[in-house]
């Protein structure tokens, strides 16, 4: 998937070698999720919020740490258990959009309404 236009990883564009295996395991475990979470599109809304190098450090710092405990393949409820596998991964990063949701923008939202047309 192409990066959407004015977000990057930090502000380093890039420059970071990592940032191509967070965004696969990212899409990759949304993929899995989507029939699961009911509220996917803020989920990856939240994750262009957390790439958006105008995003506060707080707020980056609370949703790159919900994101990881999503994309994780281990956690409290492992994510192949069908039906619940997802609960403590929908807790986490319902507890982190909530706190940080002033900073998710339109220009989130629409890049991953964007997204999730793209991968469906």
């Amino acid at each position: 998937m192409a990066q959407q236009p004015g977000f990057d990883f930090f502000g380093f564009g890039d420059k970071l070698g990592g940032e191509g295996e967070v965004r696969e395991k990212f899409w990759r475990t949304a993929k899995k999720a989507a029939r699961q979470i009911p509220f996917m599109e803020e989920v990856v809304a939240a994750y262009y919020c957390a790439m958006d190098k105008n995003t506060p450090l707080r707020a980056k710092a609370i949703l790159v740490a919900a994101l990881g405990y999503f994309v994780l393949p281990f956690d409290l409820i492992p994510d192949f258990i069908f039906g619940i596998g997802f609960t403590d991964d929908i807790a986490v990063l319902t507890a982190a959009i909530t706190a940080v949701s002033g900073h998710i923008t339109p220009a989130h939202r629409q890049a991953a309404k964007d997204a999730i047309a793209d991968k469906g």
